[in-house]
């Protein structure tokens, strides 16, 4: 059950709150970031408390066998007089809909990387979408004290990668920190943080390093002062300086690099704190997406106001047995309290398979989240990002607004899932209780989506890769309590006949009382794909009684449904009826629907039939040096390319291809480790093709075996 303590004081304003989305690969140190935080602000008093679970991470057991992150949360503590919202976000792809949501509650974004290790492909694809929204960003290099640790190098690499606009503000100098404006090196070995001036030899370390960041502050700010300050060889205004960055940052231009030891008695945490608190901008400095009237249908503006009209959106859904749904939400405008009435909206403007959302609910007790722990909160002002118990109809993406002036706000950029796996309960009398638990994972997880497929009779979750897949099955058996079966998805094949062929039917059964007679003759031809089924009448001089004739069309309809070789439906055919016998006694409707399932049989057997397979045109975006990579692969999977052109992004290119949907079932993890994690797709169903005979027949002779 989710920790209750000692209320939670309100924030003493919008422009006193940072919310802050933590961003980095797994293993870069963000979890004990998150710690050395909390420790150096008295919010715990050891180590280790936030990644045992005992009171700030990990929502469900599913992050302990994972050994990562798997879940969005959020750490809300005060520091210097402003309320700081750290939201904790998995560093791995497979759960990007945990990213987007966090980004779309923050302001701003904390990178963390490792200094002996490099910035991954899914981590910079984050700052690139960042830099999409203007979001205002900085980075935290981690394990400075790292045996194979080169601060200048790594700096340098990140301006590679990420831009100009990334300069370092400190140089890790030992156990000490050069601050590179006020040449002060900071001290933290002892416990307690120390400054005293750089030496000559310090100053010297680090000038290459502070001639690259004022000259940066100097291009962003076009600050002349500062300029001729810089020129003339005279100690520059640092204070001035400072705020020159304050405002570049804020305005997402500057991007500084700060840095931190693997030990929380060392240095850099006191910045981290100071850049967040001074120099991330406030909810007021951050644009809200126009919403949308639900009476009017006008477009609204918005503002951070926490007197304005109330609008907040669910960016976490999740449960407690205990407590019931909880969501996570942040609020955008105006102020939410306890017991308030408000309208709930959502998934208009959504393909998602999601139930629409357009009712008033009751708001629940308001806490403060601290991790697990809720800390109870009387409201939630314009910045701020609550926890909401017990709103028993709301889901993630889900717009909150007041009942007499209800509006909806767009949709943030989620994820495709592209990664399909079919499940099955474990056992029968699990069944009912696996539709509830989907249904419960999907309010959680807009990311995940559900597919009943009439075709294969397959329950398909569709997920962004394995270890999506991985987590939602743990879920459903530990929280759900249903153990399923994953089993292999079948894509929906198609039959069709190879040449034209006749058939004759004929059902002829006498067993006391009144019989069953019926002959039909028929022709099957084949035709071009995508043409479907055709059934035409050429019986003449009354052969088959006219009443007889919808009869035969239904029972062909049914075979057709039913397949002829493999168990798949059967297209692309034209049926001419064209003659017949009948008996004034023992004909029947059916006896004739039996007879055109035995003539379509017979013709299928005489003119052999093949397999159609679904194909999909998909476009690959991927960095550049990986297109050799990616364009080699495409043929192996039977696929054709059919073009290359430059991506939006610099770097990076889109390969687009035919592919038979068979090849794509695991295509989303096989791109994301052909392109070391800088590749993602799109696709979209293109029609059905021939398949190789030697590919179809495997599946013929498994449809024939037995189960």
């Amino acid at each position: 059950m989710a920790d209750k303590v000692a209320p939670m004081n309100p924030p003493t304003s919008t422009d006193s709150i940072r919310n802050v989305v933590l961003i980095g690969p797994s293993g870069s140190g963000k979890t004990t970031l998150v710690e050395a935080m909390l420790l150096a602000t008295g919010q715990v008093q050891r180590m280790g408390s936030v990644s045992d679970g005992t009171t700030v991470s990990d929502h469900d057991d599913a992050e302990k066998r994972q050994q990562r992150s798997v879940n969005l949360s959020v750490v809300a503590f005060d520091h210097a007089g402003t309320r700081i919202n750290l939201i904790d976000v998995p560093g791995y792809a497979d759960f990007a809909g945990e990213v987007g949501a966090g980004l779309r509650a923050a302001d701003a974004a904390l990178f963390v990387v490792t200094a002996d290790a490099g910035f991954d492909g899914n981590t910079r694809l984050l700052w690139e979408e960042c830099a999409r929204i203007d979001m205002p960003r900085a980075i935290v290099v981690t394990k400075i004290d790292a045996p194979r640790a080169t601060t200048p190098t790594r700096v340098a690499e990140l301006r590679e990668v990420l831009g100009s606009g990334v300069v370092a503000f400190e140089l890790p100098m030992g156990e000490d920190v050069l601050d590179l404006l006020t040449l002060q090196v900071h001290a933290h070995a002892s416990g307690r943080h120390t400054a005293r001036p750089a030496t000559d030899a310090e100053r010297a370390q680090g000038e290459e390093l502070r001639n690259a960041l004022i000259e940066a502050i100097i291009a962003e700010a076009d600050d002349e002062a500062l300029m001729e300050q810089y020129l003339s060889g005279d100690d520059i205004d640092s204070a001035a300086a400072r705020a020159d960055v304050v405002k570049a940052v804020a305005h997402a231009r500057f991007h500084p690099v700060l840095f931190t030891t693997t030990q929380p008695a060392g240095y850099g945490i006191d910045e981290v704190l100071d850049l967040i608190a001074t120099g991330f901008p406030s909810p007021l400095l951050h644009s809200i997406p126009a919403v949308q009237s639900l009476t009017s249908g006008a477009a609204v503006a918005l503002h951070a106001d926490a007197n304005g009209p109330l609008v907040a959106e669910v960016v976490k859904t999740t449960s407690d047995p205990y407590l019931g749904r909880i969501s996570l939400v942040r609020v955008f405008s105006g102020t939410l309290r306890t017991d308030d009435v408000v309208h709930v909206s959502g998934h208009f403007t959504l393909d998602s398979g999601h139930e629409d959302h357009d009712i008033d609910e009751k708001v629940g007790a308001l806490s403060s989240p601290f991790g697990r722990t809720l800390r109870p909160l009387s409201v939630g002002i314009a910045g701020d990002i609550v926890a909401i118990a017990r709103l028993t109809r709301a889901e993630t993406g889900d717009t909150l607004s007041s009942k007499d002036k209800p509006v909806i706000m767009p949709a943030w950029r989620m994820p495709e899932p592209l990664h399909p796996m079919a499940v099955v309960a474990h056992a029968k009398q699990d069944e009912d209780k696996l539709a509830q638990g989907l249904h419960r994972l999907i309010i959680e997880d807009p990311s995940v989506r559900m597919e009943r497929t009439h075709e294969t009779n397959q329950t398909v979750l569709w997920t962004l890769g394995e270890a999506h897949l991985d987590v939602l099955l743990d879920r459903l058996k530990t929280r759900f309590g249903v153990a399923v079966d994953a089993v292999p998805f079948k894509v929906p094949l198609r039959e069709t006949f190879l040449a034209t062929a006749q058939g004759h039917g004929r059902l002829v059964k006498q067993s006391g009382g009144h019989g069953q007679f019926a002959v039909c003759d028929i022709t099957v031809e084949p035709l071009p794909h995508g043409s479907g089924f055709e059934f035409v009448d050429e019986v003449v001089g009354g052969a088959v009684p006219r009443q007889y004739i919808p009869s035969v069309e239904k029972g062909i309809r049914t075979q057709l449904e039913r397949g002829l070789s493999a168990g798949y439906h059967v297209v692309d055919i034209r049926v001419r009826l064209q003659d017949g016998k009948s008996h004034p006694v023992d004909s029947s409707d059916m006896a004739f629907q039996h007879a055109g399932q035995l003539a379509l049989q017979e013709a299928a057997a005489k003119a052999g039939v093949g397999l159609l397979e679904p194909v999909s045109v998909i476009e690959v975006e991927v960095d550049d040096a990986f297109v050799g990579a990616v364009l080699g692969d495409i043929p192996t999977r039977r696929g054709r390319v059919t073009g290359t052109q430059p991506a939006e992004s610099a770097g990076r290119s889109v390969v687009s291809a035919e592919v038979p949907d068979l090849e794509l079932v695991t295509y989303a993890t096989a791109l994301r480790s052909l392109s070391h994690g800088t590749g993602r797709f799109s696709r979209a169903p293109r029609g059905y093709e021939p398949m190789p005979q030697n590919i179809a027949r495997t599946f013929m002779t498994a449809a024939h075996e037995p189960a």
